[in-house]
């Protein structure tokens, strides 16, 4: 088959980007290119299996992970439009068994409802990926939480919640399954012959690859994971399918035909506040053109799928590899199928190691409260935050933002030493080096219970540490936990380190004696949840 040149010189630099996969023994990942309707590159890099020295091609199929959260919304959207769901409604108005929350099914598609994740839920339970729960136990997670992170409509933050039981509420109202109700509308007309919903682990799956975590370094690795998925996370599906996808944004055929629209539909914040997670998908730029899309992450396996609609452009990135990055990757491939474009602005200048060294070190604000390093490493900012690093770029005001929008974090030197940090809906706090860190109060000791996560934490003394045992409705005992002070009342808890490293800080409460009775625990997606003393 033919190629123009243009076609060729683009192949020719993604395969630049790609090239060290391309050796023996190594995963890697699949990139599709469609520009006006044309598939303008479709190939893989790597190796699908490495037992099975099995190449990744177009047709294999990886996890998509958080993709599929835009699919569960079409399809609660198609519900919607047949008068069989309103999207004004709370959760329990369709799965009664639900707390009754001031929440709307509208917030829970917009990531601003509120609801703390699931998997936070369980991990505070000391209960991780790697250990077999089924669809009963998630679910269960959810059913025994009373508590909301915010006002709902008043913050963005992002809850596998949200999509986990808008899945359930589809599969009650459609009364059948959610992958049969998303092959039956979505997948088979659209001719996405190689997407399927795979809630459990063991499904046996023609063509997928194997996750891989490490590099070629440290050597590979199989990714453990042994939880089922559902509405929020449990596609497989494959390049030319997701390619096939977005060309339904641009000439849709579902019906409604409203439903590229609807999933892209601006709604604020309360407060007039930009929330740019709009339904399943997220708003926002690349050099000037806006963008709309999804990333997803699960062990082993990393998607990208990126939309620049007014250049009628498609990338779409898939690995097998941990270590790999497709979010950065999709937005390199997409600056060079829009080179010569007239609205593509310049890159902003990069960070330089001056502009962060000065301010580098451990940052605090106790009322959030947020603990975070800030830090030049291999030539980028990094930000270290419950365990999770992240990169940092320059925005277009000129702050350091976080690059991916999964979360909202951006800084800005402030006055007298602090840093001024934009934690989205308007909420700017003023950050400090917390200097010498108190050591954890000995009136800390004793067992505290979260009901609405089921975990019990068992805070012991040994000399001069103190470490925490954890249980929780999935799990009893396992490796301690550690306690580290910040302030007189803060501490912070870090877990044993596993697919990922995780910490999370607890605010002291005390009563008007000065007791300790309860610990507000905050983690990346769990906001200031109550663990009393028992």
């Amino acid at each position: 088959m033919s190629k123009s040149i243009g076609t060729l010189t683009l192949e020719r630099r993604v395969d630049a980007l790609f090239a060290r996969y391309t050796t023996a023994g190594s995963p890697g990942a699949v990139v599709g290119v469609m520009q006006g309707g044309t598939v303008e590159l479709c190939k893989g890099y790597g190796l699908a299996s490495i037992e099975l020295g099995v190449p990744i091609v177009p047709a294999t199929r990886f996890r998509i992970a958080s993709v599929s959260k835009q699919f569960t919304v079409t399809a609660a959207l198609m519900l919607a439009a047949e008068g069989r769901l309103k999207l004004a409604d709370p959760p329990h108005a369709y799965l009664p068994e639900l707390a009754p929350l001031p929440v709307t099914v509208d917030q829970m598609m917009r990531n601003c409802s509120g609801l703390p994740d699931f998997l936070e839920l369980l991990r505070l339970g000391g209960h991780g990926l790697d250990r077999p729960a089924r669809p009963a136990d998630l679910l269960a997670a959810c059913l025994r939480n009373r508590h909301l992170n915010f006002a709902p409509g008043s913050r963005f933050l992002y809850s596998n919640t949200n999509f986990l039981l808008l899945g359930l509420i589809v599969e009650k109202l459609a009364g059948k399954k959610l992958g049969d109700f998303l092959a039956e509308r979505i997948f088979t007309p659209l001719g996405m012959t190689g997407t399927m919903l795979a809630p459990e682990i063991d499904t046996v799956i023609p063509g997928l690859s194997t996750g891989y975590l490490g590099d070629a370094t440290s050597g590979f690795r199989r990714a453990a994971h042994a939880y089922p998925q559902g509405g929020e996370g449990g596609l497989t599906s494959t390049v030319e399918d997701l390619l096939i996808w977005s060309r339904h944004f641009d000439q849709p055929t579902l019906a409604p035909k409203t439903l590229p629209a609807q999933l892209a539909a601006v709604a604020p914040l309360t407060g007039g506040h930009t929330n740019k997670y709009r339904r399943g998908v997220q708003a926002d730029e690349l050099r000037g053109l806006a963008t709309i899309g999804h990333g997803g992450l699960w062990p082993g396996f990393r998607t990208e799928f990126l939309r620049v609609p007014e250049a009628d452009l498609t990338v779409v990135v898939i690995a097998n590899l941990g270590s790999i990055d497709p979010w950065r990757q999709a937005r390199a491939i997409a600056a060079l199928a829009l080179e010569g474009n007239r609205k593509l602005k310049s890159m902003a200048a990069p960070i330089a190691a001056a502009e962060i060294k000065p301010i580098a070190g451990t940052w605090f604000n106790g009322e959030e409260p947020s603990l975070f390093d800030l830090a030049w490493r291999n030539g980028e900012a990094v930000v270290t935050q419950n365990g999770m690093p992240f990169m940092l770029g320059r925005r277009a005001d000129g702050w350091f933002a976080a690059e991916r929008g999964s979360f909202e974090f951006a800084l800005t030197p402030g006055r007298a030493g602090t840093l001024r940090v934009d934690l989205g809906a308007g909420r700017i706090l003023i950050f400090k080096k917390p200097g010498r860190r108190k050591p954890v109060p000995a009136a800390i000791a004793g067992t505290y219970v979260s009901p609405d996560s089921g975990a019990a934490w068992h805070i012991r003394r040994g000399g001069a540490d103190y470490t925490i045992g954890v249980s929780g409705p999935l799990i009893a005992g396992g490796p301690a936990w550690s306690l580290a002070g910040i302030d007189a009342d803060t501490v912070e808890v870090v877990s044993p380190a596993g697919w990922i490293t995780a910490s999370q800080l607890a605010h002291l409460e005390r009563d008007r004696a000065g007791r300790i009775v309860a610990l507000q625990v905050s983690t990346g997606r769990v906001k200031r949840m109550r663990f009393e003393r028992s």
